[in-house]
């Protein structure tokens, strides 16, 4: 089993030196994952495609995705666009985070669609075809579907790489969508889904899949924890939304409880307060330990 790391950087407009400084150093550290919030309506933060083509450009290794995108506020044909451009000017270095929306107020405010949450996973499953038939150079695509139609535009750019489309699934008729047709979960922060709701969520995914004749294990899972890495132990529980305030140990002990026993096989930090003692403690003193406990499970 490969096991990722990851951090995610909110895209406050107001300190975009400091989130690509933070960015360049995640990249210098090894991770392998940085993951971007799209909240198009939020007046304090920068565009989110726009910020990830500059952070792919200041990085040379790492891999950047949105956490996640918000398809009714994009639409899947621009997405397919802006993804494709952005994996081939990384050089395989762009993943496609989607969702369906889980701010319906705000993105109809925003001129966006009025989905209830069963016309959102509709039109995502629709918008997630017409993605993967974008990237397919030489093609025609033709979808007709109740919120998205596509008729006639020829495909491509093709992306450098085979783009991962992860879905940030919260009910289960989304997560059972995931296990039929996504490439992986980005699992919400548990202000959206609670730690406890976490295994429970996994074992949709994985039925949806062997339902659809997938292999559950081909669909990548990222656990996103928030919270903050401290000198000394803290009381960690993993249960609702509190974030995890704890020392890096004991930081590491909850990835490979996640890892073992939930299934996850990615780990992205999403810091309370991100700053540069938080990456390198993230980095040096985590990330390590927690691959450790691994390798021994």
């Amino acid at each position: 089993m490969t096991y990722r790391f990851g951090v995610q950087l909110n895209p406050s407009a107001g300190d975009l030196p400091g989130i690509r400084a933070l960015a360049r150093r995640a990249d210098r550290e090894g991770l392998d994952l940085l993951g971007v919030q799209d909240h198009p309506y939020a007046a304090g933060l920068a565009d989110t495609f726009s910020l990830i083509a500059t952070l792919l450009a200041d990085t040379t290794q790492i891999r950047i995705f949105p956490d996640v995108a918000s398809l009714p506020l994009r639409g899947p044909g621009v997405i397919a666009k802006a993804a494709a451009t952005l994996d081939l000017l990384s050089g395989g270095r762009f993943e496609l985070g989607l969702g369906a929306g889980g701010f319906q107020k705000a993105i109809t405010a925003m001129g966006g669609p009025a989905h209830t949450p069963g016309t959102a996973q509709a039109a995502l499953e629709e918008g997630i075809e017409i993605i993967r038939a974008m990237w397919i150079p030489g093609t025609t695509v033709r979808v007709t579907g109740q919120h998205y139609t596509v008729d006639g535009i020829q495909a491509g750019p093709a992306p450098a790489h085979p783009v991962g489309i992860w879905l940030g699934s919260v009910g289960p008729r989304a997560l059972a969508q995931t296990g039929r047709i996504a490439d992986g979960w980005a699992a919400p922060i548990p202000s959206y889904l609670p730690y406890e709701k976490w295994r429970e969520s996994q074992d949709i995914i994985d039925r949806a899949a062997l339902d659809a004749g997938r292999s559950p294990s081909g669909i990548t899972r990222i656990a996103q924890l928030v919270g903050h890495i401290t000198d000394t132990p803290g009381d960690v529980t993993l249960q609702g939304a509190a974030p995890i305030r704890a020392s890096a140990r004991q930081w590491a002990e909850v990835i490979a409880h996640l890892a073992t026993d939930v299934g996850f096989d990615s780990f992205v930090y999403w810091p309370e307060h991100a700053d540069e003692a938080q990456i390198a403690a993230w980095t040096t003193d985590v990330v390590p330990a927690a691959r450790a406990l691994l390798e021994k499970n």
